[in-house]
C-alpha cells in the first residue's frame, strides 16, 4: 500500500491552491481527480460565461446607435452557431492555461481515479488503497436537478453542459434567478432568445437591500418576462416542455436549470471518517482553519458551501494546504466578502449586507446615490442603477454595500478595499475623485453617510496639515 503525507481530492481552484502550499513542505503528496480537468471556472463557469455576456452586450449596443447618429444598426444580425463556437474557442484557451500550469507535476503526482474514504486515513481508489496522513477535500460542486423532474431531463440544460450547445434554442425557461440565471438569462435574451425567468420570490441576484432590489427587479423585467411564483413542470406537448409558474403557462424548447449548485459528495464515503454529518451530508469544520475537528482532514472550496466564488475557493485551498503539512493548525483572517453578478448593470455586494446588518443589532447609517440623471451615465447612455453604502452610525466606519450600477464590478472592488482596510467615510472623502467618472457616485453616497455620522470632523478638517501657511506669489 502506497503512503503519502497529503492527498488532495479534487484538482479545481481550491485543490490546485492547496497543492501550492503543500509542495513548500513535502513532495510526498498526490492529487486525485478523475476529470474533467481545468477547473469549474475555466470550463463551465466564470470565464466562458463572460465571453457569452460580452458578445451579447456588444450586440445589444446597437439599440443605442441611432440616437447617437450611428446608422445601420438595425441591419446587424447574430449567428448563434458562430457565437457558441467563439465561446468554446476561448473556453478551451482558458482551460489550456490551467492544464499547462499542471505540466510540471501532473505526470508524477496526479492520480486520475475516484477516491472513497475507508477511514479517515485510508482511501480506496478502486484498484488500490492508499494511506495518507492528511487529506484536503476539494471536490467542488455540481448543478442541482430536482428528483421529481428527472423524467424531463432531456429538456434541461445545466451549467455543466450549457457551453456545449452547438446553437441556441428559440425559447428557454431560466429557472432560478441567482447569479448564473441573471447573467446568462439576460445574455441569451440580448442574443434574441425568448427568455422566461422564473424565481421563488422577488429576491434575485442575492440582493438583500430593498432599494437596490426594487431597482434590480425593474431593470430585469425590462429585459425579459419574469415570474416570482416558482416553477412547476407539468408535462410535454408537441416536443416542447410545459412550464407553469403562478397562473401562467409557457411551452419552451428547453429549461435552463440555474437553481444553484450542491457540494459534490456522492461516492466520497464521508460517513466512514467517524464524524457526524448534517442533513446535507456535510461535516462541521472550522471556518478559520477548514479542519474537520479531531481529524487531519480539511474541507475547502465550493464543496463546503460557504463562499462559492473563485478567489474564496483559492484562499480556502491555500489555508487548508498550509495546515495539512504542519503539526499545529493555524487560524487565518478572511478577506471581506465580495460578490459580483455580471448582468448589465452589474449587481454587487461588499462586506456586510443590508440583511446581515439589520439582524445584527449594529446601529448603522445608509448613504445612497442613484445613477439616473448622473453625469457619467448620461454620457454613457446608461442612466440606471442605484448604490447603497452602510457605515457605523457613530464614527462612520464603512461596513458594507449593495449596488446595481454601470461599472459595478469596479466600484465593488474599491468598496471592498476600503472596507477591508477598515477605513471610515471621512478617510475615503479625503482621497481624490476625478470628474466625470462613475466613482463620483461613490462620493455622493459617502457624503450622505458623513452628514449622518455622529462623530465627524468639519468639512475641511480632513484636509488640514500642520505646516505653516505659505503665501501664494
Amino acid at each position: 500500500m502506497r503512503e503519502f503525507d497529503v492527498a488532495i481530492i479534487g484538482a479545481g481552484s481550491a485543490g490546485l491552491s492547496a497543492r501550492k502550499e503543500v509542495v513548500k513542505k513535502t513532495q510526498n503528496y498526490c492529487v486525485i481527480d478523475d476529470g474533467p480537468l481545468g477547473t469549474v471556472c475555466a470550463r463551465v463557469g466564470c470565464m466562458p460565461s463572460k465571453v457569452l455576456i460580452h458578445v451579447a452586450n456588444e450586440f445589444h449596443h446597437r439599440h443605442g446607435f441611432e440616437h447617437q447618429g450611428i446608422c445601420g444598426g438595425e441591419h446587424l444580425s447574430v449567428d448563434h452557431k458562430k457565437v457558441m463556437a467563439h465561446v468554446r474557442k476561448l473556453r478551451d484557451r482558458f482551460v489550456g492555461g490551467v492544464l499547462r500550469g499542471m505540466t510540471s507535476w501532473k505526470e508524477e503526482k496526479l492520480i486520475t481515479k475516484r477516491a472513497t474514504f475507508i477511514d479517515e486515513n485510508t482511501l480506496d481508489l478502486g484498484d488500490e488503497k492508499i494511506k495518507v496522513k492528511s487529506i484536503v477535500i476539494a471536490t467542488g460542486s455540481r448543478p442541482i436537478l430536482p428528483r421529481s423532474w428527472e423524467s424531463y431531463k432531456n429538456y434541461f440544460i445545466n451549467t455543466d453542459d450549457f457551453f456545449e450547445l452547438e446553437t441556441l434554442p428559440k425559447t428557454i425557461a431560466v429557472i432560478g434567478l441567482g447569479v448564473i440565471g441573471l447573467e446568462l438569462g439576460q445574455a441569451l435574451s440580448r442574443l434574441g432568445v425568448k427568455i422566461i425567468g422564473i424565481n421563488v420570490g422577488k429576491t434575485i441576484g442575492g440582493i438583500t437591500d430593498p432599494v437596490v432590489l426594487a431597482e434590480a427587479n425593474q431593470l430585469i423585467e425590462e429585459e425579459f418576462e419574469v415570474s416570482y411564483d416558482g416553477a412547476e413542470i407539468i408535462g410535454e406537448e408537441a416536443g416542447l416542455l410545459v412550464v407553469k409558474s403562478g397562473d401562467k403557462i409557457w411551452k419552451v424548447e428547453k429549461a435552463f436549470l440555474t437553481m444553484g449548485r450542491a457540494p459534490t459528495l456522492k461516492g466520497l464515503g464521508l460517513e466512514n471518517i467517524g464524524v457526524e454529518l448534517n442533513e446535507r451530508g456535510l461535516p462541521s469544520f472550522d471556518l478559520k482553519t477548514f479542519q474537520i475537528p479531531k481529524t487531519n482532514i480539511y474541507f475547502a472550496g465550493d464543496v463546503n458551501a460557504q463562499r462559492p466564488v473563485l478567489h474564496e475557493a483559492s484562499d480556502e485551498g491555500r489555508i487548508a494546504g498550509y495546515n495539512s503539512v504542519r503539526p499545529e493548525t493555524q487560524c487565518f483572517r478572511r478577506r471581506e466578502p465580495m460578490g459580483i453578478v455580471f448582468c448589465d448593470p452589474n449587481i454587487a455586494y461588499v462586506g456586510k449586507t443590508f440583511k446581515e446588518l439589520s439582524s445584527s443589532g449594529v446601529e448603522f447609517i445608509t448613504g445612497e446615490n442613484s445613477f439616473r440623471g448622473f453625469g457619467r451615465t448620461i454620457v454613457m447612455g446608461q442612466e440606471k442603477g442605484v448604490l447603497r453604502v452602510y457605515a457605523d452610525s457613530k464614527n462612520g466606519l464603512l461596513l458594507g454595500a449593495e449596488l446595481i450600477t454601470p461599472g459595478g464590478e469596479h466600484l465593488a472592488h474599491l468598496l471592498a478595499w476600503v472596507v477591508n482596510l477598515q477605513l471610515t467615510v471621512f478617510d475615503v472623502l479625503s482621497m481624490p475623485f476625478y470628474h466625470p467618472v462613475l466613482e463620483e457616485g461613490l462620493r455622493a453616497a459617502f457624503r450622505e453617510l458623513a452628514a449622518k455620522a455622529e462623530d465627524k470632523p468639519s468639512s475641511l478638517e480632513i484636509f488640514r496639515c500642520d505646516d505653516p501657511p505659505v503665501a501664494v506669489r
